[in-house]
C-alpha cells in the first residue's frame, strides 16, 4: 500500500515478522513496558510513580523492611531507595523507625495516610491490570504469574 504521495505506507505491525517478534527477552521487555505504562497512568492521579508505589505497597503490608531489603528486593541501587523513601516520607506516607532488632538500622513503616493512599492506588492499578491483561485467559495468566515468580522469585534473589 502507498500513501497519497506514492510513498510506501509503513505499519509497525509488520515488524512482528522479524525474529525479535518471538524473542523471549524482547517479549518480556515489551509486556513490561506496556504494564508499566498502564500502571503509571493509573497511579498519576494519586501522585505516585511505579517505584514509589512498589515501596508503599511493601510497607503498607506491614512488613517493616529496611532500606537495604527494599533495594535488594526491588533490584535498585540503595541510593535510589533512599530517594524514594525520602519522597514518600516528605508526603507523610511513611516514616523511618529504629529497627528493634538492630538499632543501627531503620525500618520503613507506612503511616495511616500511606495505607489509605496505597489502598486507593491499588484499586486503580488493579483496574488497569484487568484492562491490560483482560485479553489473556485467566488460566494462562495464572500460569504466567507462576512462571514469572519462578524466574524472579526468592530462589533467584
Amino acid at each position: 500500500m502507498s500513501t497519497a504521495d506514492g510513498t510506501p505506507q509503513r505499519d509497525p505491525a509488520r515488524l512482528w515478522e522479524s525474529r525479535v517478534g518471538t524473542d523471549l527477552s524482547f517479549l518480556l521487555a515489551r509486556a513490561n513496558a506496556l504494564s508499566l505504562a498502564a500502571a503509571h497512568d493509573a497511579l498519576a492521579p494519586h501522585g505516585l510513580k511505579v517505584r514509589q508505589f512498589s515501596v508503599l505497597a511493601i510497607v503498607a503490608d506491614g512488613l517493616r523492611p529496611t532500606q537495604r531489603e527494599l533495594a535488594e528486593f526491588l533490584r535498585l541501587d540503595p541510593s535510589q531507595v533512599v530517594t524514594l523513601v525520602d519522597q514518600l516520607q516528605s508526603r507523610d506516607l511513611l516514616r523511618r523507625e529504629p529497627d528493634p532488632t538492630d538499632r543501627r538500622n531503620n525500618v520503613v513503616v507506612a503511616t495511616p495516610a500511606g495505607i489509605s493512599l496505597h489502598d486507593a492506588a491499588r484499586a486503580d492499578v488493579t483496574l488497569a491490570e484487568q484492562a491490560l491483561f483482560g485479553v489473556v485467559d485467566p488460566r494462562q495468566l495464572r500460569d504466567l504469574r507462576m512462571t514469572l515468580h519462578s524466574l524472579a522469585g526468592p530462589a533467584t534473589a
